[in-house]
């Protein structure tokens, strides 16, 4: 199930998509959907087609962010947090090989870069099992990871928040 949680940060970036899908992008879109229908015959007009379908995407996105803005938490990390991992903090962990990992602790909304599908490396979301271990830990602490060919132990060795 997908978390509802998000930063300040992430939500402020699905506040501004969809300010920008509703006042810049959808009225650019209608204007040419408008202009193409204006030739005449739409059954062959390509124009007219392809722009109806960005239209429809545009409006689906909308609904969506409209809708997911209503359901999702802001959480902004507190100093009562220092020192432990939570929702909002920047982790450094290391395993027994050697290989370190940096990454912030968010909401899954969060984890993939405006308009593209390619994930954030430096994001995790809070669903991960990666997170869920290390919830609660404190510098040196060791989290085991289950993964699917065996448990894995990162030790965390610093812990940072965006207060």
């Amino acid at each position: 199930m997908k978390s509802n949680l998000i930063t300040p940060e992430g939500y402020q970036k699905l506040q501004t998509e969809l300010t920008y899908l509703w006042q810049e992008y959808r009225p650019e879109i209608t204007r040419k959907v408008t202009w193409a229908a204006s030739l005449g015959d739409r059954s062959e007009n390509a124009d007219y087609k392809e722009n109806k379908r960005i239209l429809r995407q545009i409006d689906s996105r909308i609904r969506f962010l409209t809708k997911r803005l209503e359901t999702v938490s802001v959480i902004t990390p507190t100093n009562a947090q220092q020192g432990k991992v939570f929702f909002g903090a920047w982790v450094d962990i290391e395993n027994n090989s050697g290989e370190q990992k940096r990454f912030k602790i968010v909401g899954p909304d969060e984890i993939f870069q405006r308009g593209e599908l390619v994930q954030r490396k430096d994001y995790i979301s809070i669903d991960s099992p990666m997170a869920r271990a290390l919830l609660k830990c404190e510098v040196d602490d060791e989290a085991l990871v289950k993964t699917p060919s065996a448990m894995v132990s990162w030790y965390v060795n610093k812990i940072e928040y965006e207060l």
